[in-house]
């Protein structure tokens, strides 16, 4: 007699929503998945108890099974009748990912637009699947947010509505939904000299050398940031241009403008010789109506410590973060064993620390993660490598290869801190070469104007922590993390930037301090064998060392409460506030936040946001306002008018008492002082980078060698020059910065701009007794025959400034020395044996000049 079975399974289905017994009863799942992990299970539980709440926070630690996770809380939404159902990742190699779990556990998914293989898919079936809540849809972030999404900007109305949604990797969702909600416009395009010549109209851009070396020179070593009084002059006209009709089909009009249109009058907008980027001071995340109205909305990431960013671009409340969710022990983390060379021993090249990763992926698999293709050519002449990147769109592919043992040596990752697993021999050397570079010219500038900000650093520390968590993806599994780069160094070091890892991180960067420790206790100046010698602990499973690093985290719990940069918070508040023009109440917010700020530059920063607020109301308030933050910070805005030129002194207890008196005020031990110094000359080279960069490097080194310095052209704009430096004994040093040059000659341009710098110096100092060298840093020393160059004119070539960086690095090594650091004399006798002691320097790293025929 035959059995019915859909009857029996029908009679006997269990009525559970719970996502452990929807995991337990799957009839089709791998074995591997026969039962949960704890941390699992205590994640399910947390979260059924508080499903009904619109939003919820899960974080797990790397390699936990946080996929699996959120795939049985959606799938038991959709047992209780809260479809339709999305899960959201970071990009379109995820979204494989997940689907790939999705197969094993038995669960039913279903993909937007593609399939496995990329080609386009019928959708009537997968459609039908997923409106009426029998399978969850995975998507990238891209295709929630974007200015034509199905999920909330159909014009319409006709929008899919969401039930239950899940973003996980939630902070790298959150980086691309700032890029949707960011415009940036090549120099090519014709809309360009459009904008160009809007703002061109005002005397205060005029008289601006970037804008104008911009305009007129496409100088690629300018940006400027527009003034927000002269943006809001002309907002009307830009959203007329952006909105012609010649554009409409434009990417910007299609998927980013329709995103940020409400909020054209307070947008920044950032120029320089590459395009136009336009970006806003919070994210309207409500634009996506069906994200902002789902009942469930989860929010999943790993521990991550600053959890700002969830208010700054999901839009959350405090309240929202009040309770998160985790495993009752944060133990399940993997091992790993951190050495940072530059650290242990700060007269170390990062060349060094490459010959020695190199030689180590001879035996096994090292994973490099830089940050740019920049950085990437540091890496070129290493003969037998694989480079993966997104451009190249063969992550999947190469990731396949370490994971099944097809490829072993050296690999390169270009700017992919998240979403790659590397499980056990995948990859045993981990190496993080440098700071992640910013997303946005605005985040460019806001850094120059306070190279402290919270916000900025704490993204980019998360960014290094979420690439530490590639080669650990389970409590078993184990690997040695390689930190490289002199800003790397110096953030950790001088900016305290480890304060910004999570928990477990922390514990494990302070066990692995207090190893290099022991070793500097035997060596104070340890060779990189030495240093890399402290790996076999790790990779030869040395007892003592498995046994500590475990014990360290046996006691780790999770973090319950969030840490919140509250100047995110108030940055967020007051955009709410101004998406319905309550200026006076964002100005208030922002003023709250200035008031209880330690920093002077942040109290200037924070002033320059309030004064564009104010501007609504009261230009001439906003003004006073900007020229008061000026006193603090001297990088805000230039106002309209009423700047003071501050004339520079020379210290009178000189240099060398100024270079102690330097260390202190920065807080400079020894070694930090040459993390300082190296983290300077980083940028202090000719290269095709921003030109800013290297005037503040350059600013930066000539305090470090204890002289007072300034860039006046940021400071006071016209024709001042990019650099002074006051030498000693009434000599100044008056600087142009050419340090993207390239050409064999020295143009009329570049010479009449050095001619009108000195002139402007002695417009400002009026003292005849004080003596002027003018420097140009150029590629060449030799004038075109059309140029009219002063006789005292002086060059530093990129041979001479490579001799000037050796000859500081060396100097900062010297006086780091404990007999050294600290006394005025002994550092004065090095200041002259380096030939640093004040015009010491034009006579040694600069040089006279030639006039040739063109």
């Amino acid at each position: 007699m035959p059995i019915n079975f859909a009857t029996l399974k029908k009679s006997t289905k269990t009525t559970s929503v719970e996502p452990r017994d929807i995991f337990m009863s799957l009839p089709q799942k791998d074995k591997k998945y026969s039962y949960p992990r704890d941390v699992q299970t205590e994640v399910w539980k947390q979260w059924y108890e508080k499903r009904t709440l619109k939003n919820n926070v899960v974080k797990m630690n790397t390699g936990s099974g946080k996929t699996v996770v959120g795939l049985m809380i959606l799938q038991s939404c959709l047992e209780e009748g809260e479809g339709p159902a999305v899960y959201v990742v970071p990009d379109s190699y995820l979204v494989q990912q997940v689907c790939d779990e999705a197969d094993e556990l038995g669960i039913k998914v279903v993909r937007d637009e593609y399939d496995e293989t990329g080609g386009r898919i019928k959708k009537g079936e997968d459609d039908y699947q997923f409106l009426t809540g029998k399978a969850v849809l995975v998507i990238n972030i891209h295709k929630l947010v974007n200015g034509k999404s199905v999920f909330g900007m159909r014009t319409n109305g006709n929008n899919i509505e969401i039930g239950s949604i899940i973003l996980d990797d939630v902070h790298s969702c959150l980086d691309i939904i700032q890029k949707q909600n960011t415009i940036s416009i090549g120099a090519n395009h014709d809309i360009y000299m459009s904008f160009l010549d809007i703002f061109a109209r005002h005397p205060h851009v005029l008289d601006s050398q970037a804008f104008l070396d911009i305009k007129n020179k496409r100088n690629p070593q300018k940006n400027y940031l527009v003034p927000f009084w002269i943006w809001q002059a002309e907002s009307a006209n830009i959203y007329d241009l952006l909105t012609n009709v010649k554009y409409q089909n434009e990417n910007f009009n299609l998927f980013n403008f329709p995103l940020m249109r409400e909020h054209i009058k307070t947008m920044s907008c950032v120029i320089s010789d590459q395009g136009i980027e336009l970006s806003l001071n919070g994210i309207p995340i409500d634009k996506i109506s069906s994200f902002e109205n789902a009942k469930r909305r989860i929010f999943m990431s790993a521990t991550l410590s600053d959890d700002g960013a969830l208010i700054s671009a999901a839009g959350l409340k405090e309240v929202d973060l009040s309770n998160i969710i985790t495993p009752e022990k944060a133990d399940d983390i993997g091992e790993r064993l951190i050495l940072f060379p530059k650290l242990i021993n700060s007269s170390l090249i990062d060349t060094q620390v490459k010959q020695k990763i190199v030689q180590l992926s001879e035996n096994q698999n090292v994973v490099v993660i830089v940050p740019s293709y920049r950085r990437l050519e540091f890496w070129d002449n290493v003969p037998s490598k694989q480079v993966l990147s997104n451009k190249e769109n063969n992550i999947e592919e190469g990731i396949k290869k370490l994971k099944t043992g097809e490829y072993k040596g050296l690999t390169i990752l270009v700017n992919k801190y998240d979403g790659i697993d590397l499980p056990d021999d995948a990859c045993r050397i981990l190496v993080l070469d440098g700071l992640p570079t910013l997303q946005r010219e605005y985040d460019m500038a806001v850094q120059g104007i306070n190279p402290d900000d919270n916000r900025i650093l704490s993204e980019q520390i998360q960014k290094i922590e979420q690439g530490m968590g590639r080669g650990v993806r389970s409590n078993s599994d184990f690997c040695v993390v390689i930190l490289m780069g002199d800003k790397l160094a110096n953030v950790l070091a001088n900016q305290r930037g480890e304060q910004f890892f999570s928990s477990a991180t922390q514990k494990q960067f302070v066990l692995s301090k207090q190893i290099w420790e022991q070793l500097l206790d035997e060596d104070d100046r340890p060779d990189i064998e030495t240093i890399f010698s402290l790996a076999n602990y790790s990779l030869n499973r040395e007892p003592e060392w498995v046994s500590i690093s475990k014990d360290i985290l046996n006691d780790l719990e999770y973090e319950k409460f969030p840490h919140i940069n509250t100047q995110m918070v108030a940055f967020r508040e007051a955009f709410e506030a101004e998406k319905i023009e309550d200026y006076s109440r964002a100005f208030s917010i922002l003023e709250k936040e200035k008031n209880s700020a330690e920093n002077d530059k942040t109290k200037g920063f924070l002033m320059q946001c309030m004064a564009e607020y104010k501007n609504f109301s009261n230009p001439v308030e906003a003004q006073r306002i900007l020229l008061s933050a000026r006193m603090l910070n001297p990088m805000v805005l230039r106002p309209e008018e009423g700047i003071q030129i501050e004339k520079m002194r020379v210290s009178p207890n000189g240099q060398a008492s100024t270079i102690v008196k330097y260390a202190e005020e920065q807080e400079l031990g020894p070694d930090n002082y040459v993390f300082k110094a190296n983290n300077e000359l980083v940028d202090f080279i000719f290269s095709d980078a921003d030109a800013k960069k290297f005037e503040a490097a350059l600013d930066n080194v000539a305090k470090i060698l204890g002289f007072n310095s300034q860039r006046p052209e940021v400071l006071y704009g016209g024709k001042a020059p990019d650099n002074l430096i006051a030498l000693g004994n009434g000599e100044y040093a008056v600087i142009e910065c050419k340090s993207r040059t390239t050409s064999e000659r020295i143009s009329k341009k570049d010479c009449s701009q050095l001619l009108s710098a000195v002139q402007w110096f002695r417009n400002q100092y009026l003292d005849t007794n004080l003596k002027i060298y003018p420097v140009m840093i150029h590629n060449s020393c030799d004038f075109s025959s059309d140029a009219n160059p002063s006789p005292d004119f002086r060059i530093m070539t990129p041979e001479l400034l490579d001799k000037f960086s050796v000859v500081i690095k060396d100097f900062s090594i010297t006086v780091s020395q404990n007999n050294v650091f600290g006394n005025v004399n002994e550092i004065e006798k090095q200041l002259k044996h380096f030939k640093l002691l004040g015009s010491q320097i034009i006579d040694n790293y600069t040089t006279s000049f030639q006039t040739r025929d063109l």
